[in-house]
């Protein structure tokens, strides 16, 4: 991969020097929107690179590509496999902070010529140019905030209804579709594990499980329950009426973390897959629930004819979920030694949606609205989680 040749920590005003950014000289032309908004940027890309640290990870780069030219590379193929997965992640990101230095760079020396020769299709391409790279730097910035242990990792959603019968079920497909076109606008992998269709509408359960490069550390926002107010379609009356359904996100543990699991302590059971057809259509007992006895924890899996290969998903699902119930664990005793900021019940309202008697979709953790509910079911949900996340940095 070739790289920018740059500074790791760039002066963006002798990279591209601008006369509003030197003191004293060229007030006037130069105190333009335009200059103010590259040297905005830049200061932004500047912080972006020092924490990414740079130098480190070009020094990471060149280590695992001598020891991806080592003879006898591949004869461990998944200790392989993750040396190809980090080298890439780590080349990516040295290429896509480059690109950017770069690319700020040539906008902001296009601006001063245009500054001086004062041509309009210049400063039309520059407030493109500036709009994307606006866009590119802000996603680097909000996944900078996703600095958790496992944040980094793949997810399993899980949603079910609360009481309500058929108007809960319908609420949960559609919370359901919602994580779906989510994770396609981000254009992740998503996988069904566990699909169990409702009586009348909806569904009972499902699980899914979806691979992308920070699919937990985003998805994570998600977990609670969620309120929806509309006008029931199943009412003959048309009124209006409340449904609840709950969301729980897990991280895909690492399998170098060893999450005891004792067998005596598990309930198998086996069932015929069932849904809408197609995929979820499967004519044997190959579809695996389990139940941890000691802390209730139930997964299910049915997404492979083999109920081997269905019992293994459902054994990893089983792990992250004990994995992420005993750090709530630990999160709860810090908590009550520090002193509880305020009282947190599991399974307490996050989010609100209101279709009827107006439009509204809010968020009672970080009071962050909007609108546009018809987005925000259709997978809209970036500045949610990106309200939510610095919630979370705030507080530490």
């Amino acid at each position: 991969v070739d790289f920018v040749s740059r500074s790791d920590v760039v002066d963006w005003r002798r990279l591209a020097p601008c006369p509003q950014w030197v003191e004293g000289s060229r007030q006037g032309d130069c105190m333009s929107e335009r200059s103010d908004r590259g040297r905005a940027l830049g200061q932004r890309l500047d912080a972006l690179v020092a924490a990414a640290d740079l130098p480190w990870k070009r020094e990471r780069l060149m280590v695992l590509d001598a020891q991806i030219s080592e003879p006898g590379f591949w004869d461990d193929p998944q200790a392989a496999a993750k040396t190809n997965q980090e080298r890439t992640k780590v080349a990516d990101e040295i290429q896509s902070l480059d690109g950017l230095v770069s690319g700020l760079g040539d906008v902001v020396e296009l601006l001063e010529m245009a500054e001086e020769e004062n041509v309009e299709d210049d400063l039309i391409v520059i407030d493109e140019e500036f709009a994307a790279l606006e866009k590119t730097i802000a996603s680097l910035e909000f996944t900078r905030m996703l600095s958790g242990e496992h944040d980094s990792a793949c997810a399993y959603v899980q949603i079910k209804p609360g009481a309500g019968g058929t108007e809960s079920m319908d609420w949960a497909g559609m919370l359901y579709r919602m994580i779906n076109r989510y994770a396609e606008r981000k254009g992740w992998r998503c996988s069904v594990l566990e699909y169990q269709e409702g009586e009348e509408a909806g569904v009972q359960s499902a699980t899914l499980q979806i691979d992308g490069d920070f699919a937990y550390g985003h998805l994570k926002a998600e977990t609670g329950v969620h309120r929806l107010v509309r006008i029931s379609p199943f009412d003959s009356n048309a009124r209006r009426h409340t449904s609840f359904a709950a969301i729980s996100v897990t991280p895909q543990i690492d399998d170098s973390i060893d999450v005891e699991i004792n067998d005596a302590d598990l309930r198998v059971d086996t069932y015929r897959s069932s849904g809408a057809g197609g995929q979820h259509v499967n004519k044997t007992d190959s579809a695996v629930r389990l139940t941890h006895i000691p802390t209730g924890v139930v997964v299910a899996c049915q997404q492979e004819r083999s109920q081997h290969k269905n019992r293994a998903t459902a054994m990893k699902m089983l792990a992250a979920k004990l994995y992420a119930l005993e750090e709530e664990k630990q999160r709860a005793q810090a908590d009550a030694i520090a002193g509880d900021k305020g009282e947190i019940n599991f399974g307490s309202q996050i989010r609100s949606y209101v279709l009827q008697p107006y439009q509204m979709v809010k968020d009672h953790r970080s009071s962050y609205e909007t609108s546009n509910t018809g987005d925000v079911l259709d997978g809209d949900l970036e500045a949610f989680m990106e309200a939510y996340l610095l919630i979370g940095n705030d507080e530490n």
